[in-house]
């Protein structure tokens, strides 16, 4: 009985020690909130000497680098065959002794496509492919937009990158969410880079034609 008398006599201070143990947890601080724009916000679209610039670079192991180069400029010239076929879309720079592959390129860039309600832009970009040994780098920049025009093309909107999707534009001043307008053009600008960069490694792999074949689909106009 004198046991448990002084056991219970000592439990608070056991369970006190415990405490001054345990970490003290700031109620203030919380962990950050993951949104479906959370890929988008700060820091998302990068600059370069105040260009949007978006590289990536990676190594393709077993090749020399005159395969890896023929890879990638054939990845590169099925994009420009995908694109639109204008003046804007051409092979720039075909240097396979500098290991590098140069083309500009417009697309269509589709928002949301309903019966009698197309929201596209056209989307333009210089990219390029520098082979050096095994390590491919691959650049997307120059971008800017073509929106709103009629349906011969023209009187429509330009808009550059800097001035259009950057972080000090498309994001508010608290830093938590996109502006809806120029929101659309970041997400879309994102992916489709992010597409374009994954479809240049699955080229290795022989996987690219799903990447080329989208943006085909994405060319058709439905009369």
């Amino acid at each position: 009985m004198k046991k448990l008398i002084i056991t219970l006599l000592l439990l608070p201070i056991a369970v006190g020690a415990m405490a001054d143990l345990l970490p003290i947890r700031d109620p203030q601080v919380q962990k950050p909130v993951e949104t479906p724009d959370s890929k988008y916000m700060a820091g998302a679209v990068p600059e370069k000497d105040g260009i949007v610039t978006f590289t990536r670079s990676f190594r393709v192991a077993n090749k020399s680098q005159a395969e890896i180069y023929a890879v990638i400029n054939n990845y590169v010239k099925g994009l420009v065959a995908a694109a639109r076929q204008d003046l804007r879309t051409r092979i720039i720079s075909d240097d396979p002794a500098q290991g590098e592959v140069v083309a500009k390129v417009e697309e269509i860039m589709t928002f949301k496509k309903k019966f009698l309600n197309w929201d596209h832009t056209y989307f333009r970009y210089l990219i390029s492919a520098k082979c050096e040994g095994q390590r491919v780098t691959m650049t997307i920049t120059q971008i800017s937009y073509y929106y709103n025009f009629d349906q011969e093309g023209s009187g429509g909107e330009e808009y550059r990158a800097e001035e259009w999707i950057s972080d000090k534009v498309a994001i508010n001043k608290k830093g938590t969410k996109l502006y809806p307008r120029s929101g659309k053009f970041r997400r879309k600008t994102i992916d489709r880079v992010d597409e374009i960069f994954a479809g240049a490694k699955a080229a290795f792999s022989g996987e690219e034609e799903v990447i080329i074949k989208r943006v085909k689909q994405s060319n058709v106009i439905d009369e």
